[in-house]
């Protein structure tokens, strides 16, 4: 006789920073079951599949993980998935900008330890040095170090969906799992852009922003061109960068020509740079996700309006275009993606020890956030794949949903 499973799953508090109108379905503490028993039972995956993908976040409380059960965890999601999302060798790739924050665990290549430093005696490991992401080392202006000091005032280090967007297509899914986390006072985020928008966070948080509300919330003009348009990322699109600068919210970079000349970059292939709708589709709800990573873009490819639509007065590029001005795209991005990263729209979970997120990395952006004193160690398990395939995009339902009005219903 087989026994019903059900799932337990309860919303996650917000702080009173968040607003929730947008947030009525995001984030669930799942209850009454082991991560592990993902793999163990079918059903039960099946429930936390649909779940992850109806919320975009899952929360785990006071789990005890093996790096192989991480692995064995997110695996299912995308069955034909075997290298990590930058590729099980990545290490080998020391121009990345990426390369001093990961840390490959040898036997579970597809696992990388993150955090803030020295460890030692973890899991085989003698020694390691994890170094957190501060925004002195990579954006163009810096906040002063006595105000970090003094009001604990930090920054977004850098707003990004996990994708190589090279070689490899984005995971579906990534699982964090805190073993340590520094206690301390919250800090204040600052955007420093000039609207004056502040966030208090609690201490290491990892913020994260809904790609469904930051499209939901753009005038329609920016839904009909979001809804058409493409992205081309730079061949090894982080080693591109590694020599600019980013904005001081974390979502873009400053244009001053610092980026590395493709002919200068390590040894790349045209056909393995990475071009993806602005707009991912959720395989189960089939909302669409504002995805577009802000730092490595290099063209914009836009689509004309369909022949059967008529353009609304603001259609913006109505008859399609190619945009590989660096400022024009970046002005363009920002235009669409900073408001979705007002205080009121941004999640900073607050990690617990023995927490484990799971999180829908087709759907949500995230950012490493805070300063730590030297003593104060945070060490994390991240663990994603590189997909077996690439996100799916609008379909013509979408293109005659926002693109404008049908000719024959024009009088």
């Amino acid at each position: 006789m087989s026994t019903r499973v059900t799932l337990d799953l309860d919303p996650i508090p917000f702080p009173p920073s968040l607003n929730p109108t947008h947030f009525q379905q995001f984030g669930r503490e799942v209850k009454g079951i082991h991560p592990r028993d993902l793999v163990k039972n079918l059903f039960i995956f099946q429930m936390i599949e649909k779940a992850l993908y109806e919320h975009d976040l899952l929360l785990f409380r006071n789990v005890d993980l093996t790096p192989e059960e991480q692995y064995s965890l997110v695996k299912p999601f995308d069955s034909s998935a075997e290298q990590y999302g930058h590729g099980n060798d990545h290490e080998k790739s020391t121009k990345t900008i990426l390369h001093s924050y990961l840390n490959t665990l040898p036997r579970v290549p597809q696992v990388q330890v993150i955090g803030h430093g020295t460890v030692y005696n973890h899991e085989g490991i003698p020694a390691l040095t994890l170094k957190h992401g501060h925004h002195k080392t990579f954006h163009k202006t810096m906040i002063p170090s006595e105000d970090e000091e003094k009001f604990g005032a930090t920054r977004f280090f850098r707003w990004h969906m996990d994708a190589a967007l090279y070689k490899f297509d984005p995971p579906k899914v990534t699982a964090l799992y805190g073993l340590r986390v520094p206690e301390g006072p919250p800090q204040v985020v600052r955007y420093d852009d000039g609207s004056g928008d502040e966030l208090p966070v609690p201490l290491g948080t990892t913020a994260f922003i809904s790609g469904k509300v930051m499209f939901d919330i753009l005038p329609r003009k920016w839904k009909s061109f979001a809804v058409r348009a493409r992205a081309r990322y730079a061949p090894h699109p982080f080693e591109w960068i590694q020599g600019a600068r980013a904005v001081s919210t974390g979502f873009g970079i400053v244009s001053e020509g610092l980026e590395t000349p493709f002919e200068q970059l390590s040894e790349w292939e045209a056909e393995k740079r990475k071009t993806y709708p602005f707009l991912w589709k959720n395989p189960v709800t089939g909302s669409l996700h504002l995805q577009v990573h802000p730092m490595t873009i290099t063209d914009i490819f836009v689509d004309p309006l369909p022949p059967s639509m008529v353009a609304e007065v603001q259609a913006l590029y109505p008859e399609g275009g190619h945009i590989n001005d660096l400022q024009d795209i970046r002005k363009i991005l920002s235009e669409m993606q900073r408001p979705g990263i007002a205080p009121q729209l941004v999640y900073p979970h607050p990690w617990k020890e023995k927490d484990l997120v799971l999180f829908h990395n087709r759907g949500l952006v995230h950012s490493v956030v805070g300063l730590f004193k030297e003593d104060q160690i945070r060490l994390f398990h991240q663990c994603n794949l590189a997909s077996s395939d690439a996100p799916r995009g609008p379909d013509q339902v979408d293109l005659e949903a926002w693109c404008g009005r049908d000719r024959e219903q024009v009088p």
